[in-house]
């Protein structure tokens, strides 16, 4: 795998794809600026080593062309504390004063462009957009695992000019080693951790880990439509019943496999779906008709962390509950610390972005988990298998 570490960048001007799509407050304020710390030893080792950077990212969904709360200009002050330099600005991602202020780039220098989504022809990865952008660099980065699902102009398109000059950054280099460490050669016995509202949402993960997995764990949403195909009742609980048939298939085909397949046994049950909901503990397969289970209850959570606990290597990847609402969390924060006591105990762990980061985080455990990473529906697709075409440009 390429990295920055393998060139010297003396007189380059180095494109680096970032993800700094963070986000603001009301007063355009950053609230979590994890995702900028994490590229700066990217672009610091580029500018210790003598070349400028030209920094391209993505910021919100704007839906119309350019708007005051997705600009990139919001974020240039932190930067530039971060970085300890200067960061400039071009008010546009292409056109005369972007290919102005690149040209004129000095040797240690920082150049953010504005949001690259202001441009349909971004997402849809036109060429002749691509080309414009391409033209402002000597030498391609890429360091947005985060996007690197996606096939955009500035993530996939734009890898071809760079034919000898492209690499990967430390994150997109992290994100690929350890995803390795659990698909290539899995320390055992190994336990994956999959949550979250929808079946269908990762059908195709579990499928994927069953090949590879000793243990896997459901909670979330997901649990009560596996509960109902083994004929449970499950309340106004949250049910897919299209998938009903093929919970069934899954647990025969864990069962063929010799996976132990852990299904929660009860649930915290609420009458509503509110942080002030009255609750009371139930068995999942017989949750009372105006219940809903909105967690997972405590003979599952303990089951789970026992497993836990004796797994040497650990994927989470989704909420046990609705963790953001406090009487809903404490199943997802006793996996939580079950990971951490898992890791401090010689096992590594890979949480899988998106709602099991924000989990992580809010826990406060993030120090004691071996990776937390930085793309949800990257490292998602990466796990079904799929070729991501941001990962798949650099390498080619």
């Amino acid at each position: 795998m390429k990295t920055v570490n393998q060139f010297d960048f003396a007189g380059e001007k180095v494109l680096i794809r970032v993800d700094f799509n963070v986000p603001l407050d009301s007063d355009l304020q950053i609230t979590d600026d994890s995702r900028i710390k994490a590229a700066v030893p990217t672009i610091q080792t580029i500018l210790n080593k003598g070349g400028s950077v030209i920094l391209m990212s993505h910021l919100g969904r704007p839906k119309e062309g350019a708007e005051n709360k997705f600009s990139l200009k919001h974020i240039v002050s932190h930067l530039s504390s971060l970085l300890g330099v200067e960061v400039k600005f071009a008010n546009d991602c292409i056109g005369t004063e972007a290919n102005e202020m690149a040209s004129s780039l000095q040797s240690g220098e920082v150049l953010l462009l504005e949001n690259l989504r202001f441009y349909k022809e971004e997402t849809k990865g036109e060429i002749e957009f691509t080309k414009k952008l391409a033209s402002l660099g000597t030498f391609y980065v890429n360091d947005a695992f985060g996007t690197a699902h996606r096939a955009h102009a500035s993530t996939a398109v734009i890898a071809q000019f760079f034919p000898n000059k492209k690499c990967f950054g430390y994150i997109m280099a992290n994100e690929i080693e350890n995803a390795q460490k659990i698909l290539s050669n899995p320390q055992r016995p190994f336990t994956a951790i999959v949550g979250g509202a929808k079946v269908s949402d990762k059908l195709l993960i579990i499928e994927n880990l069953m090949q590879i997995a000793d243990n896997i764990i459901i909670g979330g949403g997901m649990a009560y439509t596996f509960a109902k195909a083994m004929g449970g009742n499950i309340g106004n609980s949250l049910c897919e019943e299209d998938r009903i048939a093929l919970c069934l298939e899954l647990i025969a085909k864990a069962k063929s496999k010799g996976v132990k397949l852990l299904l929660p046994e009860d649930s915290v049950l609420a009458d509503k779906f509110d942080a002030n909901a009255n609750t009371q503990i139930g068995n999942n397969h017989e949750i009372p008709n105006a219940w809903m289970g909105l967690d997972i209850g405590p003979n599952a959570t303990k089951l789970f962390a026992e497993t836990i606990r004796h797994s040497k290597t650990i994927l989470w990847n989704g909420p046990m509950g609705v963790f953001e609402m406090e009487k809903f969390e404490n199943g997802t924060k006793s996996i939580a610390l079950a990971l951490a006591e898992a890791t401090k105990n010689g096992a590594f762990s890979l949480i899988g972005g998106g709602d099991s980061a924000a989990a992580i985080h809010k826990f406060n455990l993030a120090t004691q988990v071996s990776y937390v990473s930085t793309g949800g529906g990257a490292l998602l697709e990466y796990f079904e298998g799929k070729e991501l075409p941001g990962i798949a440009a650099v390498e080619n």
